[in-house]
């Protein structure tokens, strides 16, 4: 299994623990890359589990069986989509299955300019329809096995970090400040009303080779 995007190694640990598969997780990020290896360490479990920090597009082995990318969709950009599926596709084994998962626009327009999110929160992160990941896959050849939407899920689970955030105000404003702690609590209410009214929602899409 590959792990596109695998943040601190959570969904390849749970993998391992409850499939007994063997994976790789990518990341651009050193930081989380020595956490999840951490991670993994004090699992027993580094004989199943590698962690690389590199580009997915450098990746060069394979083929996997599955491959999974949640929460990094939003970071490629518009213009990568194709060489996103095309590489995702190279990689996977035929009838290997790929889920991607993320968020995506429903009724809000394309921003125009800077935005409080874009410039404080996900800098260069872009949100476009689930059409456009959709096409995406249909022209690397991959097809589309199921789709469902987690819109209202997403909504509970920002007020759930809100409330932790706020119950935690004061050892957060130790480590990041007051300003990042402002910014934290301005974006999970924020993002809260945009899931709850529609604007934008999350989603998990299964495509298959």
């Amino acid at each position: 299994m590959l792990d596109i995007g695998c943040g601190w190694g959570s969904l390849l640990l749970h993998a391992v623990h409850h499939h007994g598969v063997r994976g790789v997780g990518v990341t651009l990020s050193q930081a989380q890359a020595e956490l999840a290896r951490e991670r993994v360490r004090q699992a027993g479990l580094s004989d199943h589990i590698e962690i690389r920090v590199t580009d997915y597009r450098r990746l060069s082995d394979g083929p996997y069986d599955r491959i999974a990318s949640i929460g990094m969709y939003e970071h490629v950009g518009r213009s990568h989509y194709r060489e996103y599926t095309r590489k995702v596709r190279s990689l996977l084994r035929p009838g290997g299955l790929f889920l991607n998962a993320g968020v995506a626009r429903l009724h809000s327009s394309l921003e125009r300019g800077p935005t409080f999110i874009n410039r404080y929160v996900f800098p260069d992160g872009e949100l476009h329809p689930l059409s456009a990941l959709i096409a995406g896959l249909e022209q690397a050849a991959l097809e589309v096995r199921a789709l469902e939407s987690w819109r209202e899920d997403y909504g509970r689970t920002l007020r759930c970090w809100h409330r932790n955030l706020v119950a935690n105000r004061a050892a957060m404003e130790l480590e990041v400040g007051p300003e990042r702690t402002r910014v934290w609590e301005l974006y999970t209410l924020a993002c809260a009303l945009a899931f709850d009214d529609g604007e934008i929602t999350n989603y998990q899409l299964l495509a298959e080779r």
